[in-house]
């Protein structure tokens, strides 16, 4: 028997007559980086187990006795600013004396890697002449991206935690001395902070990640979880830090969720790899092979900012929402990201878009459960482009490496990257609501 959780967020809005209007699309370099995976090296077969990530007292501490104290995860809460068009990125502090940078948070790959010379779209950058405290490793390190590369050189340095783990840490770093279309305008971070396994570390998976070295250090779990609270918002660049977001390092908060806990078991150590199921547009199955969406692979990531589909699962996705929705007008440009969809201002249809779903494989082989968000996920706002309109985009695009869970589609969960038990974890956010959007369990 399978065991289905539903989560989805529901849409109210009031149906009426209104005037769907079509404008090309000239956001050039909107949102974080789309990616081109880095070739992993060796990876580690995935371990299963249903246990719990434990914590004393039930209360929100990681461990009542630390080397460095106390950590308290309630300190840690808010420590993301951004959204999910130009990401979520964190601030910590490198070097000594220490330097300023903020980070862009991102679960789809390994290095931890920050400007080290000036750029045109980054307001500071790491000088690493200035940190009594840098060692050169000699190493020359390089990651491409699908938009986007930066090559540099991998060093080792001490970082603090701006709501974090209190302390200093040793870390490998790479500095960015040269890159091309990685830095974005109207962007607020200066580097990229690499949360998945080691299998994707570049230049070989001997460099230990961030995340890894916190664990060993800090003496934490070896667990972290993302809350990003974007969900619906999309905002100018002067009050791009007026949202955000959570990044729990070593456990979870209970303040960040509501209602049970899904697991899904991690199926391989390099990306958090993942097992889709099926996928429904407003309740009805695309019936397609679950093979098509696992296609070379299906992970979760925080710096994607679109859900990325298999090119054959994205036209049957495509095909199904016009199929169900009631509204005909749409172009071709739409749906292939070139064209905005308006309407005039308070008269937007939102709700006449359908609901879609996920199914997720279940720690037990026979049990699933379906992630549901509604078009307040998926066709998204976006801001300032005339003054009558409302205009959205869609949140959907073509992948041709795999199946991509990336920030839209996230914002509406609080996700667990139990690393320590190889599963991902996802609940309701209590961040995923704005105005009369409301997250609800069923």
């Amino acid at each position: 028997m399978k065991l289905v959780a539903v989560f989805y967020v529901l849409v109210l809005v009031p149906l009426c007559n209104c005037r769907l209007i079509s404008i090309p699309l000239r956001i050039a370099n909107a949102g974080a980086p789309a990616r081109l995976y880095p070739t992993p090296g060796t990876s580690t077969s995935s371990v299963t187990a249903s246990s719990e990530v434990k914590r004393k007292g039930g209360q929100n501490l990681a461990l009542d006795s630390q080397p460095l104290g106390t950590i308290s995860f309630l300190e840690m809460v808010n420590n993301l600013k951004g959204d999910s068009g130009r990401g979520y990125y964190m601030e910590l502090l490198i070097g000594t004396p220490p330097q300023k940078l903020n980070v862009l948070v991102d679960t789809g790959s390994s290095n931890f890697a920050v400007a080290g010379a000036p750029d045109p779209y980054v307001v500071g950058y790491f000088d690493s002449a200035l940190s009594s405290t840098y060692q050169s490793l000699g190493l020359d390190v390089s990651v491409r991206y699908t938009q986007g590369s930066w090559s540099g050189e991998l060093g080792k340095d001490i970082i603090s935690i701006s709501g974090g783990p209190n302390g200093s840490f040793t870390v490998n770093i790479a500095t960015i001395l040269e890159s091309d279309n990685f830095f974005l305008p109207d962007i607020n971070w200066q580097g990229i902070l690499g949360l998945a396994y080691s299998a994707l570390a570049k230049p070989s998976s001997s460099v230990e990640p961030f995340f890894d070295s916190i664990v060993r250090e800090a003496k934490i779990e070896n667990v972290f979880s993302m809350q990003m609270c974007g969900v619906g918002v999309a905002l100018p660049p002067q009050e791009k830090d007026a949202v955000g977001g959570s990044l729990i390092l070593g456990g979870i908060e209970p303040s960040l969720y509501t209602g049970p806990i899904w697991y899904t078991p991690v199926k391989e150590e390099w990306y958090y790899q993942v097992e889709i199921l099926k996928l429904e547009v407003g309740q009805q199955n695309l019936n397609l092979d679950c093979r098509e969406y696992n296609m070379d692979k299906a992970i979760v990531d925080s710096g994607t900012t679109l859900l990325r589909l298999p090119e054959k699962v994205f036209i049957a996705i495509v095909e199904a929402i016009t199929r169900i929705s009631p509204i005909a007008e749409f172009s071709s440009g739409f749906w292939t990201g070139s064209q905005l969809a308006c309407w005039a201002k308070g008269e937007t249809t939102l709700s006449l878009f359908p609901k879609l779903s996920i199914y997720l494989r279940g720690m037990n082989s026979s049990q699933s459960f379906r992630l549901t968000i509604s078009s307040e996920l998926y066709i998204l706002y976006v801001a300032e482009v005339r003054d009558s309109l409302d205009c959205y985009r869609f949140g959907i695009a073509p992948s041709s490496n795999g199946l991509i869970i990336g920030a839209t589609f996230m914002e509406g969960f609080y996700v667990i990257f139990d690393r320590a038990h190889a599963r991902v974890g996802f609940a309701v956010s209590t961040c995923a609501a704005h105005s009369s959007h409301h997250v609800l369990v069923v």
